[in-house]
């Protein structure tokens, strides 16, 4: 990355509490940037609370269904950068709630396009989109080019935006770039229907750890702060570049079952626990994993943490976690005892 790039630039992230958006908020403050973070609900142990950044952002209240609050940020806050993380990002939910999850990931989406296309100060716009917006193909891994055919509710969500975010780019010359990723992973995702923290929990808690495919589902499981390092690195090489309107795959190429990546979480744990499979998933794709030959050769991309030393920092997280939150309680408890007691 480019030293001193972000340093006073005014960066809007949507999505700042969560899990990619918690890491790129620090590194984005840790680089000098000046962020504002747009914050639906207040979650304490989101990963932005616990690291004590969110004492370094402004905090803007409210949705991205909201397009009057995002045009009014946009313009108090002299934004340069948006970084679009904000979605209903969960398959399950998006199955039982489907509208809500449009409304969130596509009328969010063209909300935050149009409030930056009204802006004469936006110079580049990163929205997230995801590998599922190419849906179930049958040539893989996806590269850029595979068709986006997202067929179950979060998939065609990702498919929509990301066309979206091309017709803004192709009919405004809006000046915005796209990123498809596999499923991050990583410390502060509190999400624990996701295989890895709930493997990790149930590890921790001396429980069999869940599955609830039958094992055999093939994914990128990609780190969170590679993916916070992919997303600065395209914010930077958008400067002035011809890649503006192109959407870059970000992935570390080693696809895996989800019962290989619960196994090598158990050896990073160094427990002998056998899973169990429940084999009650359904409208899943059977396997999907992504190409990301264009950002090696076009952004200079690459990871910086094998799988291995990802799992060990992601478990290093989570027991500190637990041990913190359980440490919290115990506080609790004595305090509460003592105001009984006088």
């Amino acid at each position: 990355m480019q030293e001193n790039f972000w340093n006073d630039k005014n960066v809007l992230v949507t999505g700042c509490t969560g899990l990619l958006g918690s890491w790129l908020t620090s590194s984005l403050v840790d680089q000098g940037a000046n962020v504002a973070g747009l914050v639906r609900d207040m979650v304490p142990k989101s990963n932005l609370y616990y690291s004590g950044f969110e004492k370094h952002i402004n905090t803007v209240r409210g949705e991205i269904e909201d397009y009057h609050l995002l045009e009014r940020t946009l313009n108090e806050y002299e934004i340069d950068t948006v970084f679009h993380l904000a979605a209903q990002t969960i398959v399950t939910i998006a199955n039982r709630n489907p509208i809500s999850t449009f409304e969130a990931n596509i009328r969010g989406t063209w909300n935050v396009l149009e409030a930056c296309r009204r802006s004469p100060l936006v110079e580049r716009i990163v929205c997230a989109s995801s590998d599922k917006a190419y849906g179930d193909q049958t040539e893989l891994p996806y590269d850029e080019n595979t068709p986006l055919e997202g067929r179950h509710p979060y998939d065609v969500s990702k498919s929509c935006s990301d066309l979206i975010c091309r017709s803004y780019h192709e009919t405004y010359d809006l000046p915005v770039c796209v990123t498809r990723c596999g499923n991050f992973y990583g410390g502060g995702d509190l999400n624990f229907n996701r295989i890895i923290p709930g493997t990790i929990r149930s590890i921790l808690k001396n429980e069999r750890p869940i599955i609830r495919s039958d094992g055999s589902m093939v994914r990128d499981y990609f780190y969170i702060e590679d993916g916070a390092s992919a997303y600065m690195l395209l914010g930077e090489k958008m400067q002035g570049s011809k890649i503006l309107g192109h959407a870059f795959n970000f992935s570390n190429e080693q696809p895996l079952t989800v019962l290989e990546i619960v196994n090598k979480i158990l050896k990073v744990m160094e427990s002998d626990l056998e899973p169990v499979i429940l084999n009650e998933a359904s409208n899943e794709i059977k396997y999907q994993y992504l190409s990301s030959k264009k950002a090696i050769e076009m952004l200079e991309w690459e990871p910086l943490y094998s799988i291995e030393e990802s799992l060990q920092k992601t478990v290093r997280w989570y027991e500190k976690f637990f041990n913190y939150n359980k440490s919290k309680l115990t506080d609790f408890k004595v305090d509460t005892l003592k105001e009984k007691q006088f």
